[in-house]
């Protein structure tokens, strides 16, 4: 028995579930809903794979009298691990597939099968709740027909569903089934970049769906207030020589790390990438080429950690046009980074020390190393 399933089964059946899964954007997604819902005042549990699980605030759900369970909503992440056992009572008001590109394979084997299980998400629901899904992923296509026409389908970049306009920062929604025709001014946002714009739209959306008396024209207010997780494009420290240190060491795949690095166009940075790159469907290319595209314009590239040699070796022989130089390890990209970086009156745009990462697990190691340096 899955632990969502084991939670499921002892909430009240009063307390609605938004549970978000994707390759990429699940935690932003999961905070930025659930500080909406705190904003209107509505009891909200946020957790499962962010932090504390799904069974934790079930189990205090069962301890209480019926009457005196004041949860309304509860807002879970969900990992596609959590889905491989298939469950029997965790059935969402609103589920949410972000989207899907290469990773866990070593454990999934196949993109399909990747897909599929992310798709379990949407296997109890009926046509009274709405689930979104990523438009237009041949992966996802497939594994969604066996539940499409079993509840209210809605997308992630078409209609019915959500569309943004990237130069107005305008989110559209159009979803006739739930009664859905509105807009989302994104420009006050504090966390910039294409994907945070989404993972807040997506969040508005899913909230919308909630039926909780929230409709997207009050999350409105709620767009400047919105605070991202940590180690997601977060400034860490402004040191003593004018340089801006940017922790998205969460971008823990190519695609995270391109999103990241799109968030930082028209800035000189120097950019640390390093950590253990994870295994993609094919031995052909290991996809640290798509970041060549990004990276023009920017100081320098440091890599290190596992996989430094294997990064350094791929964007040079793709024709990397900025400077790339191998660190043997973080501290010492750290040090390299300061160096190379221009401070703000020798250099006309701002000055900033990209850190990204190819694994979850240096995120801690990381934050100790700046807390070390500064």
């Amino acid at each position: 028995m899955s632990e969502l399933d084991f939670a499921a089964e002892v909430l009240p059946k009063s307390v609605r579930i938004l549970a978000v899964t994707g390759t990429n954007g699940k935690s932003t997604v999961v905070t930025y809903a659930g500080q909406m819902l705190s904003h209107f005042a509505i009891e909200t549990f946020v957790g499962g794979n962010l932090g504390n699980p799904l069974s934790e605030v079930a189990f205090q759900c069962f301890k209480l009298p019926s009457e005196e369970c004041k949860l309304k909503v509860a807002v879970v992440e969900v990992s596609s691990y959590q889905m491989e056992i298939p469950c029997v009572y965790f059935c969402p008001t609103v589920s949410v597939v972000l989207n899907l590109t290469p990773d866990h394979l070593e454990r999934h084997k196949t993109m399909l099968s990747y897909a599929a299980t992310k798709c379990r998400l949407f296997s109890h629901m009926t046509n009274t709740k709405l689930g979104l899904l990523s438009f237009g992923n041949q992966h996802l296509d497939k594994a969604i027909r066996k539940y499409w026409n079993k509840f209210n389908l809605a997308w992630i970049g078409a209609f019915p569903g959500v569309e943004i306009d990237m130069e107005a920062k305008i989110a559209s929604f159009e979803v006739p089934d739930i009664g859905v025709a509105s807009q989302l001014q994104l420009g006050g946002m504090r966390a910039k970049g294409k994907h945070n714009y989404c993972n807040a739209a997506v969040a508005a959306l899913s909230v919308a769906g909630l039926d909780v008396g929230v409709d997207v024209e009050a999350i409105n207010a709620t767009i400047e207030k919105l605070r991202a997780p940590p180690h997601r494009m977060q400034i860490v420290c402004k040191d003593i020589h004018g340089l801006t240190w940017v922790d998205d060491s969460k971008a823990t795949n190519v695609e995270a790390a391109y999103a990241g690095l799109t968030g930082l166009k028209g800035q000189k940075a120097v950019i640390l990438l390093g950590g253990l790159a994870k295994v993609l469907h094919g031995p052909a290319s290991n996809g640290f080429e798509q970041l060549i595209e990004p990276l023009k314009g920017h100081r320098c590239v440091i890599t290190f950690g596992s996989s430094g040699s294997l990064i350094h070796d791929t964007l040079s022989d793709n024709g990397l046009s900025i400077p790339c130089i191998q660190a043997s390890n973080l501290k010492d990209a750290v040090k390299h980074a300061r160096k190379m970086a221009k401070h703000g009156r020798e250099s006309k745009k701002s000055p900033y020390a990209f850190i990204m990462d190819a694994i979850s697990s240096m995120q801690r190691e990381l934050s100790c190393v700046f807390k070390g340096c500064f």
